[in-house]
């Protein structure tokens, strides 16, 4: 991964935008009563934006944004190999911090000229991972 410094402007602009909208995802988790377990858990070159959980429920989230629907939904751009590869993450996290007995999901929060839409649930885990 580059440091900040060899990023372009354009590249750190999208970074530090991405950034504002996994924190607003983030407050949203929170006012629906969720806490945040993490930001950005890597693991080698996999990243999950954020991980949550409210009771028994862990959630692993993907965010995207978009400024407008002109060339797609944002949630469009999960494909299955980000699928697969958030899966592959999702399970290193559960072998890493010993989860057991828990429910788990996939969710994706959009931002689409600045609104957010959350898509809870939004794909199974991909079992060829």
């Amino acid at each position: 991964m580059p440091s900040s410094e060899d990023l372009s402007d354009e590249q750190r602009r999208r970074q530090e935008k991405g950034q504002t909208f996994e924190r607003l995802a983030a407050e949203y988790f929170e006012r629906h009563g969720f806490e945040i377990l993490e930001r950005n858990w890597r693991a080698s070159h996999r990243e999950i934006d954020l991980i949550v959980r409210k009771e028994n429920l862990i959630v692993f989230v993907e965010v995207k944004s978009s400024a407008s629907t002109k060339f797609g939904h944002p949630a469009a751009r999960i494909d299955e190999r980000k699928m697969a590869n958030l899966t592959r993450a999702a399970q290193q996290y559960l072998i890493d911090y010993h989860v057991e007995r828990c429910d788990l999901r996939f969710d994706v929060v959009t931002f689409v000229d600045g609104r957010i839409e959350h898509f809870p649930d939004a794909f199974p885990a991909n079992e060829e991972s």
